[in-house]
């Protein structure tokens, strides 16, 4: 029983192609899904909507950690203030009882929406791969266009399916305006 392997290609990241419009784009992103492309990326000057689903990815996991976050936060804070006001240092203030839950709401809010706030921004970067001061995508010809007016699909020589000859005709089929190698 064997099985084929496509071996990665390193002498080149991908295959990029360049589209004037986001429509064309994300037909071709579709076309390249429902080809069985799974390693490809688009580049575009302006969000597109559905192009995610086009490409296949999966929702993002950015909502899970901010919940964790917050879930943190609410625990650190009103567990150092039961702490304080409880086990470490009781102390009777006008006859409230040293567990006195509604004076620890404010703080575990504010604790709360800080830990949901710095998990969302640690949470992106760390999802996001960033800081990221190098991608091979740069160094594309014409790449720069795609934060003005160009729309990129770019197909990577990682995916099992790429070839480099099999997929530059498969792109080309998809009428971009120009196909190029991009180095990694």
């Amino acid at each position: 029983m064997s099985t084929s392997t496509v071996a990665h290609d390193p002498s080149i990241y991908g295959l990029m192609a360049e589209f004037d419009s986001p429509d064309t784009l994300m037909e071709a992103a579709h076309k390249a899904h429902d080809a069985g492309y799974r390693k490809m990326d688009a580049y575009t000057p302006f969000p597109v909507e559905g192009l995610d689903e086009a490409l296949g990815f999966k929702p993002s996991r950015l909502s899970l950690i901010v919940l964790i976050g917050g879930l943190t936060g609410i625990a650190l804070g009103y567990g150092l203030q039961y702490f304080i006001s409880v086990i470490d240092y009781p102390v009777m203030v006008g006859g409230k009882p040293y567990h006195s839950w509604p004076a620890f709401i404010p703080v575990t809010y504010e604790l709360m929406i800080l830990s949901a706030a710095l998990a969302a921004v640690v949470g992106m970067l760390a999802l996001n791969g960033l800081p990221m001061p190098y991608h091979p995508v740069f160094n594309a010809p014409r790449f720069d266009l795609a934060s003005n007016d160009r729309f990129f699909l770019c197909i990577e020589s990682e995916d099992p399916k790429f070839d480099r000859e099999k997929t530059k005709q498969f792109l080309e089929q998809c009428h971009p305006h120009a196909v190029s190698e991009v180095e990694p």
